[in-house]
């Protein structure tokens, strides 16, 4: 790959050259490459990433082409070196939010109690639900937690839960492209 800068030829030319080279401009600056072998014969694998690339590169043109999320991407792309907001949109298409710990400590099923959930992400957590239900699958309650600070969220009870048989507490965590981790956490009595 070759850069250029200052070249009065090549400034501003984007797109391909028979099928020798592909010009694109990144940074101010043109950069030259071979144009990419497609393999015929894909694998399966092979033709999987390619339509969540193509899925990608959708949601990172409709993301940076929407004023107020274009922005929030390029706040983030000039704290990587040679990125742009299109992809860090790319990038976090492909990355879902991690759940790293759901802290139970101060939850007794009494209304009032927090749930404390570690929620982190590539870019940003966008939102983080919570889901308790009884030990029959019944629901007792189910709402969004609030970002406290950094990748703390909290959810704050709503209802008393009274099950005798223990709970499930279900939490999800998405992002902006709109992948969806899930962690299930079960607390029932023997």
């Amino acid at each position: 790959m070759a850069k250029q800068k200052g070249n009065v030829v090549t400034h501003g030319l984007s797109g391909k050259v028979g099928d020798l080279l592909v010009f694109r401009q990144r940074d101010g600056q043109t950069v030259v490459s071979k144009i990419p072998e497609q393999h015929k014969n894909a694998s399966e694998k092979q033709v999987k990433l390619r339509k969540k690339f193509q899925q990608a590169t959708v949601y990172a043109k409709i993301a940076t082409g929407t004023p107020g999320v274009r922005d929030l991407y390029a706040e983030e792309a000039k704290k990587r070196k040679g990125m742009t907001a299109y992809n860090v949109a790319v990038a976090d298409f492909f990355n879902a939010p991690d759940i790293d710990s759901v802290d139970l400590s101060e939850y007794a099923g009494a209304e009032g109690d927090e749930i404390r959930i570690i929620a982190s992400d590539d870019f940003a957590v966008k939102s983080v639900h919570v889901l308790i239900s009884n030990a029959d699958g019944s629901t007792v309650e189910e709402g969004y937690a609030v970002n406290s600070i950094a990748s703390l969220w909290i959810y704050t009870a709503t209802a008393n839960n009274e099950s005798q048989d223990g709970y499930k507490i279900v939490v999800s965590a998405s992002d902006m492209p709109g992948n969806v981790t899930t962690k299930e956490i079960l607390n029932f009595e023997s």
